[in-house]
């Protein structure tokens, strides 16, 4: 799967890159601003992106995720304040809360990796806080 880390804090980034990496996924950029997410979206056609609310450019993650969902991208927000997320999560497939562990997100880039694959079999561990329409992941995939 081709993964689109959207994230304004360089060490957070990096590690969410190792961790995908390590998870056998393929990292085709990172971005730390709205403007940046743009140009990858175009660049490298992700099949998944994880988006912080909060970039560099302000509050504009919601913007990137919105466009993302407009181009059938499935994508889930990282953020430290998931209240912030709008209601019906802006076409995301649900959020992961900072401060996340390692072990969290594998579990929830693994969960992530069957939805995108088709398989909603699983279910969802707890690191990851699904959208309120139970049907979010039927839109990709």
């Amino acid at each position: 799967m081709k993964v689109m880390i959207v994230e304004d804090e360089m060490l957070l980034a990096m590690e969410l890159e190792s961790e995908v990496e390590m998870a056998g996924h393929q990292v085709t950029g990172l971005a730390m601003s709205s403007i940046q997410a743009r140009e990858q979206i175009n660049a490298s056609k992700p099949d998944f992106a994880f988006v912080d609310i909060h970039l560099m450019d302000g509050p504009t993650g919601i913007d990137v995720g919105r466009e993302l969902a407009a181009a059938g991208i499935p994508y889930v927000f990282v953020s430290g304040n998931i209240k912030k997320i709008p209601e019906g999560f802006a076409g995301a497939l649900g959020a992961i809360e900072k401060p996340y562990t390692m072990n969290g997100m594998k579990n929830a880039l693994t969960y992530i990796s069957a939805i995108v694959g088709g398989d909603e079999s699983g279910s969802p561990p707890a690191s990851l806080v699904l959208a309120d329409d139970a049907n979010a992941g039927k839109r990709f995939g």
